[in-house]
């Protein structure tokens, strides 16, 4: 397998996630649309490092991996770095809680429409600039 059908494989796999957040989001799982999300950037971000020629390391958030690789993506896509960057960040620190809570914090209770809403309209954003990075 090479690294540019495995970052396509990355996205097949993030554009699955984006109708699982829409079902979801209709059905009202808020808390599982900010963890969806946050595994549907992890996806798209993982595929756009693999297509520069970077092997991703097992982390969560490679937003800051993207940006000191700036160079390497056509300049249509760096000026939307740091845009990707932030959606990554914002939603790894949703992470566990969206989905394990807390003794104080019951996901299903502490997340709302509004803030599912956020999470896919980032993950939509990020998607996009993922796949026009794979187009070229």
């Amino acid at each position: 397998m090479t690294a540019g059908s495995l970052a396509q494989a990355y996205l097949v796999k993030a554009r699955l996630r984006l109708e699982v957040l829409e079902l979801l989001l209709a059905r009202g799982g808020h808390s599982d649309v900010v963890r969806e999300a946050q595994e549907l950037v992890e996806l798209a971000t993982k595929s756009m490092l693999r297509r520069v020629g970077i092997e991703p390391p097992k982390w969560h958030d490679v937003g800051s991996i993207l940006l000191e690789n700036a160079r390497l993506f056509p300049e249509a896509i760096r000026k939307e770095l740091a845009m990707v960057a932030d959606i990554s960040s914002i939603l790894r620190k949703e992470r566990e809680f969206s989905f394990y809570g807390d003794e104080d914090f019951i996901p299903t209770e502490e997340y709302g429409r509004a803030e599912a809403e956020k999470a896919l309209e980032g993950a939509r954003a990020v998607l996009a600039v993922a796949e026009r990075a794979a187009a070229g």
